[in-house]
């Protein structure tokens, strides 16, 4: 089953290294095909940190998330709170 998520990320500095690697991180501790891109634009598999960080998003910016898998809404779940928590709350 495929799952799609649109948020709006919130970390002032983006997705950069710190919160993509959090990303990345999570993507790979669940059971689920994850893709990460603009809406509208194509994305990128959300595994690579490489891939993610050359997105360039930046605070405001509106990324839209797609999960396939049997893990598909928990890593969703995860990775919309990972995208919408200010970094400062997640590094403590």
């Amino acid at each position: 089953m495929s799952l799609e998520r649109t948020v709006t990320l919130v970390p002032e500095a983006g997705l950069h290294a710190r919160p993509a690697s959090k990303f990345v991180e999570a993507v790979n501790d669940h059971e689920a095909e994850i893709s990460i891109g603009r809406p509208g634009e194509d994305p990128v598999q959300a595994n690579s940190m490489i891939a993610v960080t050359s997105l360039g998003i930046e605070h405001g910016d509106d990324v839209h998330l797609v999960a396939d898998g049997e893990d598909a809404e928990a890593a969703l779940d995860e990775l919309e709170r990972i995208l919408t928590t200010p970094e400062e709350e997640a590094a403590t």
